[in-house]
């Protein structure tokens, strides 16, 4: 079962998630993050730039989940320029360190297998940071897709690209195709984050966590790893069954056993 913790405001998730990202760190210099995009994880990287003032970032590693395909690397809403923006220069990361997929045409037939072998060369994710879609969907891994799959080229559905419209001038900008780590991808990390906000996200977390684990709902496939946190508002909580249960485990954890 997935730990679950849940917290009054976005702020405070940023901060619980900031405070294990910046332990990792002090442990590993050289640690190796998977670093999401979008609105959700900006929490995270706020409460970060306090938490590495000072410290020593130059060999942290990164791996984006995913890049749009056939979008110009310097477009201000592709992947490689929104990590630049929201976590790269805030954080003093150095940018040669720090990979998304390879959303280019002329590579693109074999981009997912150079991304596979870059994760793996680096000695795989230490800690991986995730967002869920409205429609279940982790990473780009619309419903439908394998458990098992790897990164890999996948066209985004209709809601995914209205939900995503509003970074651009309007729903037919957003790139029908894109790049994005496979379930399996994402599964090989050794401690997954999920963070959701809002009543928007309450009946996708429901699903993630307490439903049914199915291709239907690709956020589910979370039931199947490990280790994984669940960082959810009171919003994005409000359709878990055992929410109460959640608060008790959390509130009475053992401090040693950390997140």
């Amino acid at each position: 079962m997935a730990e679950v913790v849940i917290v009054p405001t976005a702020a405070d998730a940023g901060a619980l998630v900031a405070d294990e990202i910046a332990a990792l760190i002090a442990r590993r210099p050289d640690a190796v993050l998977g670093l999401a995009t979008g609105s959700t994880p900006e929490p995270v990287y706020a409460a970060l730039r306090s938490r590495l003032s000072g410290v020593d970032v130059s060999q942290v590693r990164g791996f984006a989940l995913d890049e749009y395909v056939g979008i110009d690397p310097q477009h201000p809403e592709s992947y490689r320029t929104v990590i630049t923006r929201q976590v790269v220069e805030p954080l003093g990361l150095d940018p040669a360190r720090i990979q998304t997929p390879n959303g280019a045409l002329e590579t693109i037939e074999h981009a997912g297998e150079d991304y596979e072998r870059a994760i793996a060369a680096a000695g795989g994710i230490d800690l991986q940071i995730l967002g869920i879609g409205t429609s279940g969907h982790i990473g780009f891994n619309e419903p439908g897709s394998s458990f098992a799959s790897r990164t890999r080229v996948k066209t985004l559905i209709q809601q995914t690209r209205q939900d995503n419209a509003r970074f651009f001038d309007s729903v037919d900008d957003v790139p029908m195709h894109c790049i994005t780590q496979g379930l399996g991808t994402i599964l090989d990390a050794r401690h997954l984050f999920l963070l959701a906000f809002g009543a928007g996200k309450a009946h996708a977390i429901a699903g993630a966590v307490e439903g049914p684990v199915t291709s239907s709902l690709p956020g589910s496939a979370i039931q199947l790893h490990e280790h994984v946190t669940v960082v959810v508002d009171e919003e994005a909580a409000s359709e878990l069954t055992h929410a109460d249960y959640y608060r008790y485990a959390f509130a009475n954890k053992p401090a040693w056993q950390g997140l």
